[in-house]
């Protein structure tokens, strides 16, 4: 009848919460687990975009290696 439905976004919130609480953080450090990459786009009223990205080498916490990419978007 009516999208979106408040009926079905509500289901599972208090499933999926603590899980989002847990994992959704801007940086996470777990056994075997844990955050490997780091993204930034931005992009200017211009249209102009800088895409960075930092991956982690090897599952070492010491060791990243940075990407960053510009581009303009078309209009």
């Amino acid at each position: 009848s009516q999208l979106p439905d408040p009926a079905i976004e509500d289901q599972g919130k208090d499933y999926i919460r603590p899980i989002l609480d847990k994992y959704a953080a801007l940086c996470v450090r777990c056994p075997n687990y844990g955050t490997r990459t780091n993204t930034v786009v931005l992009i200017d009223a211009e249209g102009h975009v800088t895409f960075t990205e930092r991956n982690m080498i090897n599952a070492d916490v010491n060791q990243w290696k940075m990407s960053t990419y510009e581009f303009k978007l078309h209009s």
